[in-house]
């Protein structure tokens, strides 16, 4: 019941699916259980142990509930007696193997659509439970995913939500049918034989303690495999992204090594999950062999010895017992299903309710146009421990482009993470147009910027739809005319589809300049008034640094820019250059300004080989 409470949320947009599975399961529980009763009726006939009964048996001659089974037995052999006298025995016999048919028949039709109905319901809700984990690994800030393994994180949309969807099925047996199944066929075992059946369920609680304790640990076992599942895929995605560098340095061993590594812990894992899993089917098997074998003992003894019992009663009452011991199993099973479902649950359910740092506020404004200033305000920052940035105060007027510059770990590309809200500050604030970047929802902060990154982040998908990120609605002449401003036509022109062309992962059809242009192009596309530029030339050879160079001067013209330059060559027309030194401001000026300065930046600009 807890495991349906984690995820009730998901269960209630189906719960006409899953009333149906449960009317049906109803059913099938009784014509499961009436499908041995209607054996008892043809044994009497075959066996000849019905007793001839003249008269039809009247209920008030039957005193209290516990002679029920007699008046339903006489009255079985009041009609067997009628039919018999009327038709001869083997019409007799041929009604009832019709009767039995038929019996089996409704169960069988009622297990298949109450399985009808649950496909619709696990389906159903796999299907959410995937698209709200998707949608909150997009919500969820940067941060998060600096703290986690993207392999983990696949894992737990992939292979633990798969685990809980088989469990739901195993839910349902567990609550409806198998139970309803055992209560069915126990009500008919009393009115059988109550001796027997006390008898005989003296050992159920026995049965039922032993396969507990089987089970105990299963669900630390299962999450342990869900978690190593996790890290192996972790070190494939990692293997699939670094191959140039893995093979660059003939690191193919330590990589495999690791990748056996991971997998021999999963093996062993899985295999101790596996062994505690399959040890139910025997274990409960062999339990309800050992009843079946009692029954056989006090039973044969009440129908040789005592007489209390005729041959067709005991054999309709083995088949009852045999119908408590399938379902039995099959609770047992679903046990262990539940478990490995309850430990995928809570990973799973760690990322939901994971709440976002960076949240917008109530009654965030939604801000459409830049009329001003971009100001930092004092800004204190860090990741972990120590400070990133100090005490940083930065004003970028609009129209103006401002370079920032330093040694790596200086803080440039925070101040990006920042102005952009993919963090936020832990002292000062920053505001555009005089307002809180705070107090503006996320959605129309980032829609006033474009980005650009040192690594050109593209999708396997054709150019167009790559540069339709930047705008949805954009007609294919926008589109060329982006390109054209990005100084990528020249090459997009000549590819088999034009536009159209896919580009392959990651863009990898494209040579390193061409991908940072596409990515320029996107950015132009969207036409935003403010520009974030992430060294975005840093990775690019000298003849595709001057093409990104051209392209990115052509879309930062009349455009407030913030650019984060390894290369000093691109920046030097910028209108205010800020050298940055271990989070705080050094030096800011123009570039003469700064040259005539013979400071840190003149030292920066020498060891490039600045001309």
């Amino acid at each position: 019941m807890d495991y349906i409470k984690k995820l009730s949320r998901f269960i209630v947009p189906y719960k006409r699916y899953a009333f149906l599975n449960i009317f049906f399961n109803v059913l099938y529980a009784l014509f499961g259980t009436l499908s041995f009763v209607s054996l008892m009726p043809m044994l009497k006939v075959l066996l000849k142990t019905a007793e001839p009964i003249a008269n039809k048996p009247l209920r008030a001659n039957y005193n209290g509930i516990l002679e029920y089974g007699k008046f339903l037995e006489d009255s079985l052999n009041f009609f067997i007696t009628q039919k018999i006298e009327a038709d001869g025995q083997y019409s007799v016999l041929i009604i009832m193997i019709c009767v039995v048919l038929a019996t089996f028949l409704l169960k069988n039709a009622s297990g298949y659509f109450s399985n009808f109905f649950l496909a619709y319901l696990r389906n159903g809700i796999l299907k959410d439970i995937r698209n709200e984990l998707y949608g909150k690994t997009v919500a969820l800030p940067v941060s998060y995913f600096s703290e986690k393994r993207k392999g983990d994180i696949i894992a737990r949309i992939s292979t633990d939500v798969n685990e809980i969807q088989n469990s739901l099925l195993a839910i349902l047996e567990l609550l409806v049918r198998e139970p309803l199944t055992i209560i069915f066929t126990i009500v008919v075992m009393f009115t059988i034989s109550l001796k027997l059946t006390i008898f005989v369920f003296i050992f159920i609680p026995i049965s039922g303690i032993i396969i507990s304790r089987v089970g105990k640990s299963l669900k630390k076992r299962s999450q342990r495999v869900q978690e190593e599942n996790g890290a192996f895929l972790s070190v494939l995605d990692e293997t699939l992204n670094g191959l140039k560098v893995i093979k660059g340095f003939n690191a193919e061993e330590r990589f495999t090594s690791t990748f056996k590594n991971s997998t021999s812990r999963l093996y062993k894992f899985a295999n101790d999950l596996a062994h505690r899993q399959n040890l139910a089917s025997p274990t409960s098997e062999f339990l309800g062999i050992v009843v079946i074998a009692v029954i056989l003992l006090y039973g044969g003894q009440m129908v040789l010895v005592d007489k209390t019992l005729t041959s067709d009663q005991f054999i309709t009452y083995m088949a009852l017992a045999y119908n408590i011991l399938t379902p039995a199993k099959a609770i047992s099973k679903a046990t262990y299903k539940v478990k490995a479902g309850n430990a995928s649950a809570d990973r799973v359910l760690d990322i939901l309710n994971t709440e976002s740092s960076i949240q917008d506020i109530t009654n965030a404004k939604i801000k459409s146009d830049f009329t001003s200033e971009i100001k930092l305000n004092n800004i204190s920052f860090k990741y972990e421990d120590d400070l990133v940035l100090k005490n940083f105060t930065l004003e970028v007027p609009k129209g103006k482009s401002v370079a920032l510059v330093g040694q790596s770990g200086s803080g440039k590309s925070t101040i990006a993470n920042l102005v952009t809200r993919f963090y936020d500050v832990n002292d000062g604030n920053i505001s555009i147009d005089g307002e809180n970047i705070k107090d503006i929802t996320k959605h129309s902060l980032r829609g006033l910027m474009g980005l650009v990154t040192q690594d050109s982040i593209l999708f396997n998908d054709s150019i167009k739809n790559n540069l339709l990120l930047g705008k949805e609605d954009a007609t294919d002449l926008e589109i060329i005319e982006a390109l054209k401003v990005a100084n990528a036509w020249e090459f997009v022109k000549d590819l088999p589809n034009g536009i159209d062309t896919n580009i392959g992962d990651s863009g990898g059809k494209l040579s390193g300049g061409q991908q940072q242009r596409i990515s320029i192009a996107r950015a132009v596309l969207k036409n935003p008034p403010i520009m974030i530029l992430d060294e975005a030339t840093s990775a690019l050879d000298t003849e595709s640094e001057r093409l990104v160079q051209d392209a990115l001067e052509n879309m930062m013209k009349n455009r407030t820019s913030i650019v984060i330059a390894h290369r000093l060559s691109t920046i030097q027309n910028a209108d205010q250059i800020v050298v940055m030194q271990k989070g705080e401001i050094a030096e800011q000026g123009t570039h003469a300004e700064l040259i005539s300065k013979n400071g840190i930046y003149r030292k920066l600009v020498d060891m490039q080989s600045f001309d």
